[in-house]
């Protein structure tokens, strides 16, 4: 998706926006990079004389919810930061993505509730700049970064305030597995339990990772996959609290099996599975493994999509 500048549209015309789940972090590349996936957040907006909403798929009871509804509360803080009258909408919402869980579903909310804000108040804005609202809220902007754009997404907020990000499509086929578990996690949580200071070796690690993470993905390398999602910045902090990681990274390097990485900052986990087995047993072998374990988890197959967010006037 380019960086343009939207123009302006009929306000009483009817938004439809499509955006993907995301996975930040991936294993090395902490708070820098995340992927877009095959999962989805669909939204129809309409003007009404008052606000509603309806859901279906996945958690549509929360998606349901007018009252703090994300993706409304956000499109009423841009209009009102931007002295504009909030146009009463009413939303039809068919999600896929797991809430709480670390599979982006908050940077998609609020993505669609810029976006909405964009059409309906008539704002000329950048695609830079939608990215760096969403980030702003998020405070990842990785995860809005790949949302809005898809593939891989490379993305922050310079000490001046400026969006930088960058867009690479994986080479090849990157088949995913999600492991989802029933409890979710919150982000709060999982980042208190990050340690402030880091050694120069394990700083050092993470680099040389985040590089092989990235030649990875450009050179359709999985190879390097095992080796790339190696971490030691946030993965072994939040193992205790995210149990289904120390389980199936004990999978890596066995049949079907790349390697895996917590999810955001979990407690689902990314499984990359090698492209040329079989998906189904590799699944089954992944849900064997895990209960095994004493662990029962949604596994979710899908995979890398380059497709970002897109919208459609009706």
């Amino acid at each position: 998706m380019t960086d343009r500048k939207r123009k302006k549209q009929p306000q009483s015309q009817s938004l439809e926006i499509v955006l993907p789940a995301t996975s930040a972090n991936l294993g090395p590349a902490f708070d820098a990079a995340a992927l877009a996936f095959s999962m989805f957040l669909k939204v129809r907006a309409k003007p009404t004389n008052e606000f509603s909403v309806k859901a279906r798929g996945r958690d549509s009871e929360i998606c349901s919810q007018i009252e703090n509804h994300l993706i409304l509360t956000t499109y009423r803080e841009v209009l009102q930061s931007d002295k504009k009258p909030a146009q009463p909408l009413a939303l039809r919402i068919d999600n896929q993505i797991p809430i709480g869980k670390g599979c982006g579903s908050s940077a998609a909310a609020r993505l669609a509730g810029i976006a909405l804000a964009v059409h309906f108040g008539r704002l000329r804005w950048t695609d830079s700049r939608i990215v760096y609202e969403a980030a702003r809220r998020e405070h990842h902007p990785d995860n809005a970064a790949a949302c809005w754009m898809g593939g891989l997404a490379i993305a922050r907020i310079s000490a001046g305030g400026e969006m930088q990000m960058a867009h690479v499509r994986p080479k090849g086929k990157w088949p995913l597995l999600f492991a989802v578990p029933h409890e979710s996690l919150a982000t709060e949580d999982a980042r208190r339990v990050l340690p402030n200071q880091y050694s120069r070796a394990d700083a050092v690690a993470n680099i040389q990772n985040s590089m092989l993470l990235l030649t990875a993905f450009l050179q359709g390398r999985k190879d390097l996959l095992a080796s790339a999602l190696e971490d030691r910045i946030h993965q072994p902090y939040r193992a205790s609290l995210c149990p289904l990681l120390p389980a199936l990274q004990k999978l890596t390097g066995t049949r079907g099996i790349l390697g895996s990485a917590l999810s955001g900052a979990g407690p689902s986990v990314l499984v990359f599975l090698d492209p040329k087995s079989n998906a189904n047993q590799a699944s089954q072998r992944v849900r064997d493994h895990l209960r095994a374990h004493g662990l029962n988890p949604e596994l979710i197959q899908t995979e890398i999509t380059a497709r970002g967010a897109s919208q459609r006037i009706r």
